[in-house]
């Protein structure tokens, strides 16, 4: 890491002229989802720590709705000159391909990945009234009531509605999917009882910490260290199953190369200070970094994983 850095960093000693005023002007940052959710917040620590690396404002703007195509949308068609930037997640860049049919931008033709900001896994989550204890006992209940059992989602194509067709799918169990307009609402129908398990990302450890709700097992393909006695669902029957979340900084395709590798070294820099190490652990979320590659096999991966898996189970939204 350091020599890929130090590289950067003399490269961006001999850009043009005009490249060496960039940035002359505050930058927006869009977040494709409503303030107060992981991007939103992930996306307020990275732009604090940047806007200090480079220098100049980065402003943070939510452009929420459509299962975030609407601000991504945006950001795809904004001017590629480096002010206008995006956070882009598993659904922007991933599911959302598999599940709309007129999608408005292209995730790997309509962008310039910049970098990989962090991750975290999903938690596999059970109301307390639900009479298992483990993924193996979640799966034998689903089995002896085929059809019965329900799993809640932040709505039809979400990444976790994803997450739990793919879960059912490797676990051969028949269970009924129940969207939500969001998080907030599926949490509590969870917690009532309502529904019978979901998967949720670090935004319900205040829940799961409280005992308001069961944790089953994390979605990762290692266990996490905020829980290392939890196992993984894979590791607990489910062979296959590796969901995570992520956040990750893009620019609009035709964003001049010497543009984005500036923002690339800065942005490596910004997640390494200790205001953004402070916001990360607090949100559950393991920085990312690295070149702009990193970022676009990630994405490249999660299309694939989403395309097949939104093909088996025949999951498509044409509105």
């Amino acid at each position: 890491m350091r020599r890929f850095l130090t590289c950067l960093l003399l490269a961006l000693a001999v850009l043009p002229a005009w490249a060496q005023q960039y940035p002359a002007q505050p930058i927006k940052l869009l977040v494709a989802f409503p303030a107060g959710g992981g991007a939103d917040v992930a996306a307020r620590i990275l732009a604090a720590s940047l806007g200090d690396q480079l220098g100049q404002s980065v402003i943070v703007e939510n452009v929420s709705g459509a299962g975030g195509t609407i601000g991504t949308a945006r950001a795809a068609h904004a001017t590629p000159d480096g002010y206008t930037l995006l956070v882009g997640t598993p659904s922007t860049h991933g599911s959302n391909v598999a599940v709309y049919s007129n999608l408005d931008y292209d995730p790997v033709r309509d962008f310039a990945p910049v970098m990989l900001i962090g991750t975290s896994p999903f938690m596999l989550l059970a109301a307390p009234s639900v009479e298992a204890k483990s993924v193996k006992d979640l799966v034998a209940l689903a089995k002896a009531k085929p059809g019965l059992i329900n799993y809640a989602s932040y709505g039809n194509g979400s990444i976790n509605h994803l997450a739990g067709e793919l879960f059912a799918s490797l676990a051969s169990i028949d269970v009924t999917h129940i969207p939500y307009r969001g998080s907030a609402s599926a949490m509590t129908d969870l917690i009532s009882g309502r529904v019978q398990y979901t998967f949720d990302g670090p935004a319900a450890l205040g829940q799961v910490k409280g005992g308001k709700v069961k944790l089953l097992a994390v979605t990762s393909k290692q266990r996490w260290s905020i829980f290392p006695d939890v196992p993984t669902v894979a590791e607990s029957g489910v062979p296959g199953f590796d969901v995570i979340t992520w956040f990750g900084l893009f620019a609009p395709n035709g964003t001049p190369k010497a543009i984005v590798d500036l923002l690339n070294a800065k942005a490596n820099a910004a997640i390494k200070t200790q205001a953004a190490k402070d916001g990360f652990s607090q949100l559950s979320l393991d920085p990312g970094g690295g070149s702009p590659d990193v970022l676009a096999n990630q994405v490249r991966a999660e299309i694939d994983k989403w395309a097949e898996i939104a093909r088996k189970r025949n999951i498509k939204i044409t509105e």
